[in-house]
């Protein structure tokens, strides 16, 4: 060969054609393994909970629980719930599992979750026993701390695969708390007393996430102390405590007076003062982002009463 001449080197023009389309493949095959790819957070008892992909179909044992799914962005991918789960509103078309008396097994077998969600002193301990036979993982709920709302979300945000979702309701959620904290945590404190039931007569302890909301909104929960979390106490001991404003829900029971019953009792500050306030709706009672709008409202009646503080 002459000095002048050179080998060509081949390059197929098929092959030049199809360099996008493969570029293209390769970045959708890399997304499909990352959405299949195993995934490990820890539930509330502290156990690892490891799933071979995101989990698609979900099962909520609690109505807190299913508020939470919702909100984490996996919504779609409940296909099954425990009664009085009624919000959001696509919530109430879920299939029922059963109630915190007893759950349908066949039911939820029929449903082939891939992930259980539980709650870890709500279900009794009969009903988690069966649902740990089913060899099924199970991701157990019981947010304490106000900021164990936040945390549940992004976790369940992980389990399902809808991190980006699960971190835009979580920061929504922790920007709420810091405004109402700025404005009330330093608020003069105001000893509260905290109704959950009235006959009997129940209210919770320090150990409980309501009394975190008392305490953000200046309050001081007068039975913090207590050893059990939801304490059933005598009248006398309110009376004993003299608590300067008494919260509950709101009663939906002529039979059921609510916070209404400490009327009978004009010795108590609460009663003098009028501060007797029930709440509407289950935004507190529920630890769930819309325990903020809950938060707000029990800081506004705690404002109220320190506003009759002669």
């Amino acid at each position: 060969m002459g000095a002048g001449h050179r080998t060509p080197i081949l390059r197929p023009a098929s092959a030049l054609a199809l360099t996008p389309a493969l570029a293209l493949t390769l970045v959708l095959a890399l997304a499909s393994a990352a959405g299949r790819a195993a995934v490990t957070v820890r539930d509330d008892a502290g156990n690892s909970v490891t799933l071979a992909q995101p989990a698609r179909r979900v099962i909520s044992m609690a109505p807190h629980i299913t508020e939470l799914l919702f909100a984490a962005g996996g919504g779609a991918r409940v296909v099954g719930a425990m009664n009085f789960s009624d919000y959001p509103e696509a919530a109430k078309r879920l299939p029922l599992v059963g109630s915190d008396a007893q759950i349908d097994m066949e039911r939820v077998l029929a449903l082939k979750p891939d992930l259980l969600v539980v709650w870890k002193s709500g279900n009794t301990a009969r009903q988690l026993e069966q649902l740990k036979t089913l060899n099924i993982p199970i991701f157990y709920s019981e947010p304490q701390r106000l900021d164990d709302i936040a945390t549940s979300v992004t976790r369940l945000g992980q389990l399902l695969g809808t991190d980006a979702a699960a971190q835009t309701a979580a920061a929504d959620y922790r920007r709420k708390l810091a405004a109402l904290s700025a404005r009330y945590a330093h608020r003069p404190q105001l000893r509260v007393f905290y109704q959950i039931w009235s006959q009997p007569l129940y209210t919770l302890n320090g150990d409980h996430i309501v009394s975190a909301a008392i305490s953000l909104c200046g309050g001081q929960n007068i039975f913090a102390g207590l050893k059990v979390v939801a304490p059933q106490v005598g009248i006398e001991a309110v009376l004993a405590e003299n608590p300067e404003a008494i919260i509950g829900g709101e009663s939906h029971e002529p039979s059921d007076p609510g916070v209404f019953l400490w009327r009978r009792y004009p010795s108590l500050l609460a009663v003098q003062r009028g501060d007797l306030f029930a709440l509407g709706g289950d935004a507190l009672s529920r630890a769930t982002p819309r325990m903020a709008d809950g938060i707000a409202q029990l800081c506004e009646k705690l404002e109220t009463a320190r506003q009759h503080r002669r």
